[in-house]
């Protein structure tokens, strides 16, 4: 079966009588683009702030649905921004742009036309997008290109974790797919939407951080859970408030210059990604502690969301991003 297709037969089964996770996700994920719930401020436009806030959001609903509904929101930006082609009502569209060690896509000219070849993992979607953004190594250099997904092949079970099941992140096999170029060699990285949207990643980390958190407060505001507990609570409201602000901050920020021409848009991300990806990582530690072993193992909705959280924030990349953001502090200085 080919990508963008198998949304038609995702009332079929796998296993029986249960709907695989992707399957619902991509149900929702459909009539979110059809509602337009998707149909947000792009970054800059003086609604950035409520298109972070539509990511959260999504992110306490399902961190599945607001990865998919992130890069959708994403994908409809970087058409605007690079000048690609206008994305049609009720297309799903993916960013997959994932470059890790191992097989990827390469592009290039047959018959005045560019083809895509190779394999690219980490495609959010595979099943379900109806067209993707692709990176792929070109002879100029890393290119972006618009492909329809009829023609794909998603490589199934190359996505058999737990933890983000419903985004069906699958590796993807490219035969001489036709491509549209979408601006020019190194377009990609170097717009000041990169930056922008990078930060935008966070407001989904932050919300399915809120979501576990919630678990939580709901407890604490039931019964007596002790001094320990209550002290992770409020070490959990604190961060949370400065995710928030945080947040809120960086949004005004880029609405105060959507063409970065202050330069202040790797530096901004880095910092906003690193702060809410600790944050997270502490809430996710906190809760645990304070409850123990009980929602784990008896309400799904949390150990979902504690499954699926534990996985999204490891797009960030560690001590890697951490010593990319101080390379910049050390060349630019800091207003601490």
């Amino acid at each position: 079966m080919t990508g963008g297709t198998q949304l038609d037969d995702v009332h079929g089964r796998d296993h029986g009588d249960a709907v695989p996770p992707w399957q619902t996700t991509a149900r929702a994920f459909a009539a979110a683009v059809k509602s337009g719930r998707l149909d947000l401020p792009r970054p800059g436009s003086g609604g950035t702030g409520e298109r972070w806030a539509a990511f959260a959001d999504l992110a306490g609903e399902d961190l599945s649905l607001a990865r998919l509904g992130e890069g959708h929101a994403d994908a409809v930006a970087i058409l605007a921004e690079l000048g690609g082609p206008h994305p049609e009502p009720g297309r799903r569209w993916g960013v997959w742009a994932a470059n890790p060690p191992g097989p990827n896509v390469t592009a290039a000219r047959q018959d005045g036309r560019w083809v895509l070849s190779g394999t690219k993992q980490y495609c959010s979607g595979a099943r379900t997008c109806t067209h993707a953004l692709v990176t792929a190594a070109a002879d100029d250099g890393p290119r972006l290109f618009a492909v329809a997904t009829e023609e794909l092949e998603p490589r199934a079970g190359s996505w058999p974790a737990t933890g983000m099941a419903g985004s069906d992140t699958l590796d993807v096999d490219f035969a001489a797919v036709a491509a549209q170029p979408v601006g020019p060699p190194g377009g990609y990285t170097n717009r000041p939407g990169f930056s922008h949207g990078g930060a935008g990643v966070a407001a989904c980390w932050y919300g399915g951080a809120r979501a576990v958190a919630q678990t939580l407060l709901t407890a604490a505001a039931k019964r007596d859970i002790g001094p320990h507990a209550l002290a992770h609570l409020g070490a959990v409201d604190i961060g949370l408030r400065t995710v928030r602000a945080a947040l809120d901050q960086a949004a005004g920020e880029i609405d105060a210059d959507p063409g970065d021409l202050r330069g202040g848009g790797p530096l901004r991300a880095l910092r906003v990604r690193a702060l809410t990806e600790a944050v997270a990582a502490d809430v996710l530690a906190r809760t645990g502690r304070a409850l123990g072993a009980g929602p784990l193992g008896h309400d799904q909705a949390h150990s979902r969301a504690v499954a699926d959280l534990t996985v999204y924030l490891r797009q960030h990349h560690a001590e890697r991003d951490l010593a990319h953001l101080g390379e910049l502090v050390a060349g630019q200085g800091a207003d601490w």
